[in-house]
């Protein structure tokens, strides 16, 4: 009898403790998507401010493209941060 309960204990707290992990992906999956999202939205910004108020520079035009290849770095990293969660989850296993 003490082992059934003991075994059955065992099989309800991995069960609990799977679930708790796959509830922190999911929370760090949607951390990373929103910081990066914002972050890109901010040097999304930035550049098009530059590329505005750089009045013809060519100097000033290369930096707000600079900013452009920023966010969509960061719109892709954005984009892609389902598919490092669900590696990470194949690698732990839940």
């Amino acid at each position: 009898m003490l082992i059934v309960a003991g075994s059955l204990l065992f099989e309800s707290s991995a069960a609990a403790q799977a679930q708790s992990v796959d509830a922190v992906l999911t929370n760090v999956r949607d951390w990373l998507m929103g910081i990066l999202a914002g972050l890109a939205t901010v040097f999304l910004s930035v550049g098009g401010v530059r590329y505005v108020m750089a009045a013809g520079d060519p100097g000033e035009v290369e930096k707000a493209k600079g900013s452009f290849k920023s966010a969509g770095w960061g719109y892709g990293l954005a984009a892609l941060a389902p598919l490092v969660v669900e590696i990470l989850r194949g690698i732990v296993g839940v």
